[in-house]
C-alpha cells in the first residue's frame, strides 16, 4: 500500500517540452526567410515588370500587339485550353479507381501518375519526337494521312498533356481518400445511378479540390518551356507558345519585347496565385485532404 501511495504522489512522465525560440532567434529565421523570397522571387518580377516598361506604355503595347508574339499567345491559351480539359477528365478518372477500388497494379498505376514530376520535360519531348518523328514508324504513317504531329499544334498538346497531367489526379485522389465511399454508397442504396452518384453526391464533395488542381494544371500548361521546345521546331508565328516566344526575342537582344512578354507569362502566373490563394483561405477546410501529398 506504501507502495502504491508513494507511486500515486509522483508526477506524471515528463512530456517533451515545445521548441521554443527565444524573440531574437525568431527575428532573424523570419528575417532570412523574408530576405531569401524578396532576393529569389520579388525582385526578379519587379525587374521583368520594370524592363518591360523601361520604353513606356506605348511599346509594350506594341510589342505585345506584334504578330508574332499574338501568334505565341493565342498558341498558348489553345494548348491551354485543350490540355487542361483532357488532363481534368483523366485526373478526376484516376482518382475515383485509386479512391474507391481496390485492385492489383494500383501502386502501379500511382507511380505513373507522378512520373511527371521525376522525368525531366525535356526527355519527355525527346520521347514523342522518337515515336512521331521521320525515323519512326507512326511519324510517316501518320504524314500519309495528311497528319502532322512534331512541329505542328498536336505534338505541342501532347507534350503539354504529358508533363501536366499528375496536378488534377493528384490533388484529388489524398481527398477523395479522405472522404471515403459512404456518400457514394448511400446514394446508390437509394436508387441514384451512378452518373447520378457522380453529378450529385461525389463532384459537390471534390469541386474546389478540383478547381485547385486545374488552376495548377493551367499555370504548368501555359509556362511549360522544356517539353515544348522540343517538339515544337521554334517556327515562328506557327508553334512558339509564350515561353518560347520570351527566348527567341532576348536572344534577339530585343530585350523589351521579350520582359514584355515575360510580364504577361508573369501576371497570368499572379492571377493563378491569387485564385489559389482565395480558394485556400475560403475553402481550405474542402481542400485540406488534397494538400496532404
Amino acid at each position: 500500500m506504501v507502495l502504491e501511495v508513494s507511486f500515486a504522489h509522483q508526477p506524471a512522465a515528463s512530456q517533451p517540452a515545445p521548441i521554443t525560440e527565444t524573440p531574437v532567434v525568431r527575428i532573424v529565421l523570419i528575417s532570412a526567410a523574408l530576405a531569401f523570397l524578396a532576393f529569389f522571387l520579388v525582385l526578379p518580377l519587379i525587374v521583368v515588370f520594370v524592363e518591360a516598361l523601361r520604353n513606356g506604355f506605348d511599346a509594350y503595347r506594341s510589342a505585345l500587339t506584334e504578330p508574332d508574339t499574338v501568334s505565341a499567345i493565342r498558341l498558348t491559351l489553345l494548348v491551354a485550353a485543350i490540355a487542361v480539359p483532357l488532363n481534368l477528365v483523366f485526373g478526376v478518372a484516376a482518382a475515383w479507381a485509386i479512391a474507391k477500388f481496390e485492385f492489383k497494379g494500383k501502386a502501379f498505376l500511382i507511380t505513373l501518375i507522378d512520373l511527371p514530376f521525376s522525368v525531366s520535360p525535356v526527355i519527355s519531348g525527346l520521347v514523342y519526337v522518337l515515336l512521331f518523328g521521320a525515323g519512326s514508324v507512326l511519324g510517316p504513317w501518320l504524314k500519309s494521312y495528311g497528319i502532322e504531329v512534331l512541329f505542328a499544334v498536336p505534338g505541342i498538346v501532347l507534350a503539354t498533356i504529358f508533363v501536366t497531367f499528375p496536378f488534377v489526379a493528384r490533388e484529388l485522389i489524398p481527398l477523395m481518400q479522405d472522404q471515403g465511399t459512404g456518400d457514394e454508397e448511400a446514394a446508390l442504396s437509394l436508387g441514384a445511378s451512378g452518373w447520378q452518384t457522380f453529378r450529385l453526391v461525389t463532384l459537390p464533395n471534390i469541386r474546389w479540390g478540383l478547381l485547385y488542381g486545374v488552376l495548377l494544371c493551367n499555370a504548368r500548361a501555359m509556362g511549360e518551356f522544356g517539353a515544348v521546345s522540343v517538339v515544337s521546331g521554334h517556327v515562328r508565328g506557327l508553334t512558339n507558345t509564350m515561353p518560347l516566344q520570351v527566348e527567341i526575342l532576348y536572344n534577339e537582344y530585343n530585350f523589351a519585347a521579350s520582359f514584355a512578354v515575360a510580364s504577361l507569362l508573369a501576371l497570368l502566373a499572379l492571377l493563378t496565385l491569387g485564385l489559389k490563394s482565395i480558394l485556400e483561405f475560403r475553402y481550405g477546410d474542402h481542400i485540406a485532404g488534397a494538400s496532404k501529398h
